[in-house]
């Protein structure tokens, strides 16, 4: 099995790439439940925004009051201080890992990267800031992008965030894992970096937990196993 275009005719007309991203990363979570220690799970996050670009007319709803206490008036806030633009992230599909032992913690996640991820510079934006975040506090990091049909490369952008000085990584599909550690008392980030090519395998890459275990993350045998499971076959990709 080779990788597949999920966003392009033929493909993307007989299947849709948002169920086959959420098998993916449910069948992630499953290899790495099988190779993970004791007292370590991990579990698919799957989250799709759903956004309307027509303008319209709005109201401002009023505040949901909380119940009046007997024998005191009803308390509303003030107006706030400021209301500013923000753009959370819309789509989330990821795979976390958690240390259970002392939460559960977050120690590790698989971020596959979606459409609405990479379409504008809002939710460049907010996927970038996700990313820097895991990384700021240590957690192991991969991301996997294979859409085609937007060519946002959100590895450099995520390396300009931090601005650390790197070559910016030419490829438009690719797989990145990330790990945070110190030497000597010094932080540093490692990155192993794959381009993804279509008809081409997926490469297996090291998953490093924030508790400095590291794992084997087999990017082909999952694929493999999601596209048998949904039906998905070679000769799905020919014209």
């Amino acid at each position: 099995m080779s990788l597949q275009d999920h966003f392009r005719p033929p493909l993307s007309t007989q299947r849709h790439w948002h169920s086959f991203h959420n098998a993916w990363s449910t069948y992630l979570a499953e290899n790495l439940n099988q190779i993970l220690p004791e007292g370590y799970f991990a579990e698919p996050n799957v989250q799709f925004g759903i956004e309307i670009d027509v303008a319209t007319w709005s109201e401002d709803p009023l505040p949901t009051a909380a119940p009046a206490i007997a024998g005191s008036p009803q308390w509303m806030p003030r107006s706030p201080t400021a209301t500013l633009p923000f753009q959370p992230t819309t789509d989330n599909i990821e795979v976390q890992i958690f240390n259970a032992q002392a939460g559960p913690t977050l120690v590790g996640a698989i971020e596959l990267v979606s459409p609405a991820n990479k379409d504008r510079p809002s939710h460049r934006t907010a996927f970038v800031s996700k990313c820097q975040t895991y990384l700021q506090q240590g957690i192991g990091l991969v991301i996997v992008d294979v859409v085609t049909t937007l060519s946002a490369n959100l590895h450099n952008e995520l390396m300009q965030q931090l601005d650390l000085p790197v070559e910016s990584f030419p490829s438009d599909l690719y797989a990145i894992a990330y790990r945070v550690a110190d030497t000597d008392g010094t932080s540093h980030l490692s990155v192993w970096q794959e381009p993804l090519t279509i008809s081409q395998p997926l490469p297996i890459l090291p998953l490093f937990l924030k508790s400095g275990i590291f794992l084997p993350l087999d990017l082909e045998q999952t694929y493999r196993y999601t596209c048998s499971r949904q039906r998905i076959s070679i000769s799905a990709q020919k014209h």
